[in-house]
């Protein structure tokens, strides 16, 4: 290396550093992490006091959470597991979940997560893509996986019950989830086990710790579902282990020697919950609220009443509807250290409800499951939302780009590609599929447009592929979302591009109102005082709800489909190809 390239400017090439907070380094230091085993151990070991976990009011030690994660470890090495043998989970947020996880990870096993609200068939693709040797599903779903038994090549089923781990306090919540509330579907499972047998086998049967290295497959996390077949991304020990270290290194010097209650709400079968939550928490020695049911948002508040809390990670529509409820303000949030949010967009209107609520402000992050996930994140210390994703955390590298594969000066947009520990090792079995999304040079390629400002701080502009283009103008969904939801009389808006015969594509907008006084015209007036005419959308439709993911990411493409479908409804029964008169009813 010469003198000048030894004396070059860190920031030409990097800008963000030069907005990193205090104490935060460039880049990681490698030895600081090595296998999510080895981090479990530690904190088993150096927290053991401690509690873990929390639960409809019951709670796990470090050291409980350890041997029940032993037990289930020894079990599945007793039964035949070897070392990258495939283990799913389908179960929301309850005391067994990171029991099950780190049980596999310790046996050597690969953990695939599994929405717990898969069909059948969504079910059947993922354990055969996979090749899933056992499935720990929780009993309220039980009924899906003995749908798909005959069509997949699972060797067992491990039937989760709710009060799992929860001791005499579990037996009155089983008790309520099976007789009372009756939730639990039929089923019948040939061969299947309880996991009570599991933990107490598993406490009688030896077990020999596998050699495990950075370099084996920790997770197969499947990914893609929204865009085309779902496929595993191969999250590799060191990738996820990596972006634990980075995102802890981000926030440390905000943190340290705070106490660090999760509310751990994200569902921990999606990375970002995954990541953010869970692993993030148990390399800190701190614990996670479990909130089994997300969506049950007067039950979601009760909990936060009675619990205390420092951290929350969520979602955009996860933080507008707690905002929207009767009771939030009736919830403590003294205490309240963080707020941090990905997994889509988070509006601006929203952001300032939280403010208001909490009197803290949402610190924004991105991420992809392909990237374990965590790119980028806001400075923890910041007053009031940015409205951006803030900056990558260390060792990341980011590159903007043109459709010719151009990186693009700082203000312009391109397309957002990322390099770092943190990525993933591939697809799994599919690599036509990895080579596509990489670039020459090794990054992956987002598909989300963003914008980077000279210190640094990144933007998101749009999805790729949701971008609208109107007479050979750029309309991107998320700007003209973040206008219509500032009407205080929506709740909940979509926008999609549709066909149109004079400018090619058209916006359109799906709408849940706040208030069913809405109209159209309201609507049209609105974005015109915002939105230069091309963005404006030609067609408003009113929904009672939109489709959104397991995370409440809307799902555009859904819509789109279900318009597509109508249109050529319409045309095939001679209707001609306006759909009109059918979205304004």
């Amino acid at each position: 290396m010469t003198n000048a390239e030894h004396q070059e400017d860190p920031y030409a090439k990097r800008p963000w550093l030069s907005s990193y907070p205090a104490g935060v380094p460039a880049e990681l230091d490698e030895s600081s992490y090595s296998t999510l085993v080895d981090v479990f151990n530690a904190s088993v070991a150096r927290f053991a006091d401690r509690t873990a976990m929390e639960s409809f009011g019951a709670s796990l030690s470090y050291e409980e959470l350890g041997r029940a994660a032993v037990a289930v470890a020894a079990w599945l090495q007793t039964r035949g597991l070897r070392k990258g043998d495939r283990v799913a989970i389908m179960s929301p947020n309850v005391l067994a979940y990171p029991a099950i996880l780190y049980g596999v990870l310790l046996a050597g096993g690969v953990v695939v997560n599994v929405n717990p609200l898969y069909t059948p068939h969504e079910l059947e693709h993922q354990m055969n893509d996979s090749g899933a040797r056992f499935l720990f599903v929780f009993e309220n779903f039980a009924h899906t996986a003995a749908a798909a038994w005959p069509q997949m090549k699972l060797e067992r089923a491990i039937v989760v019950k709710p009060g799992d781990l929860m001791g005499l306090r579990g037996a009155l919540v089983n008790f309520v989830s099976r007789w009372v509330k009756r939730m639990v579907p039929a089923y019948r499972l040939t061969g299947c086990v309880g996991f009570a047998q599991v933990l107490q086998a598993g406490a009688e049967e030896p077990f020999k710790p596998p050699p495990i290295g950075p370099d084996d497959i920790a997770f197969l996390q499947y990914t893609g579902g929204t865009t085309g077949v779902a496929k595993g991304a191969m999250l590799l020990h060191r990738n996820v282990a990596a972006n634990v270290e980075q995102s802890w290194v981000w926030l440390k010097p905000y943190l340290a020697d705070k106490p660090l209650i999760m509310v751990t709400a994200l569902p921990l079968y999606h990375i970002f919950g995954l990541t953010a939550c869970l692993l993030l928490v148990v390399k800190t020695g701190g614990c996670c609220l479990l909130i089994a049911n997300p969506r049950d948002i007067k039950g979601l508040i009760a909990t936060l009443r009675k619990s205390p809390f420092t951290l929350f990670s969520g979602v955009n529509t996860l933080y507008a509807a707690i905002a929207d409820h009767s009771t939030a303000k009736t919830v403590d949030y003294s205490q309240l250290l963080l707020t941090i949010s990905g997994g889509m967009s988070t509006q601006e209107v929203v952001a300032q409800k939280w403010k208001a609520l909490t009197g803290k402000p949402i610190v924004e992050g991105y991420g992809l499951t392909e990237t374990s996930p965590i790119v980028t994140i806001n400075k923890p210390t910041i007053s009031e939302f940015t409205g951006g994703i803030g900056y990558p955390v260390p060792s990341t590298e980011i590159s903007l780009r043109s459709p010719e594969g151009e990186p693009v000066p700082i203000g312009e947009r391109g397309e957002l590609c990322v390099k770092g520990p943190q990525l993933m090792g591939g697809y799994w079995r599919r690599p036509d599929e990895t080579a596509t999304a990489m670039t020459a040079d090794g990054f992956l390629k987002t598909g989300d447009i963003a914008v980077m400002a000279a210190d640094g701080l990144i933007k998101i502009v749009d999805r790729l592929k949701d971008m609208i283009l109107v007479s050979g103008f750029n309309v991107y969904p998320n700007e003209v979302e973040s206008v219509l939801v500032q009407h205080p009389k929506v709740k909940e808006a979509a926008v999609i591009g549709v066909p149109h015969e004079h400018s090619g594509e058209a916006p359109m907008a799906f709408i849940v109102a706040r208030d069913p006084s809405l109209t159209r015209e309201e609507l049209r007036a609105f974005a015109h005082e915002q939105l230069t005419s091309y963005k404006i959308p030609r067609h408003f439709e009113f929904r009672e709800s939109l489709p959104k993911t397991n995370v409440g990411k809307i799902l555009r493409r859904a819509l789109k489909e279900e318009y597509l479908a109508r249109r050529k409804s319409v045309a095939d029964e001679g209707g001609g190809q306006s759909l009109r008169p059918e979205l304004e009813r």
